[in-house]
């Protein structure tokens, strides 16, 4: 598959795995802490992360479907520990918005997840 297909299929992906994140994130903000709800929000976006990554941005790898589920899943946790922190150091360190402050943590933890994803999770 082509790096630009790759790049487009992992963009679909990543934004509907981010929407997914995004709304249980805000389902679930008004009941509990911001940081157990983006945890929430990261769990059940894990599961449209993964399968969508493995048969459309990563169709073409050659690692079995066990393997790939731990490996994202190491790459997955890393990219929400980078969010975590930048979550919170955006909502409690600088008084951001917890919508604002989750979305920009979601943009900076993508590039991680996108590299190890790429040449390692999903590993031709």
């Amino acid at each position: 598959m082509t790096s630009k297909r790759v790049g487009l299929w992992f963009l679909v992906v990543g934004a509907s795995a981010a929407l997914t994140h995004v709304l249980v994130f805000a389902l679930a903000k008004d009941w509990m802490l911001p940081e157990l709800a983006n945890a929430i929000g990261f769990s059940v976006a894990f599961f449209v992360s993964f399968f969508g990554h493995r048969r459309l941005s990563f169709q073409d790898t050659t690692i079995s479907l066990l393997q790939s589920l731990r490996r994202f899943s190491v790459t997955a946790v890393a990219g929400f520990i980078c969010n975590e922190l930048v979550f919170m150091l955006l909502l409690r360190g600088l008084g951001w918005s917890s919508m604002t402050a989750l979305l920009l943590a979601l943009v900076l933890a993508a590039g991680q997840t996108f590299v190890l994803s790429r040449f390692w999770a999903f590993a031709r």
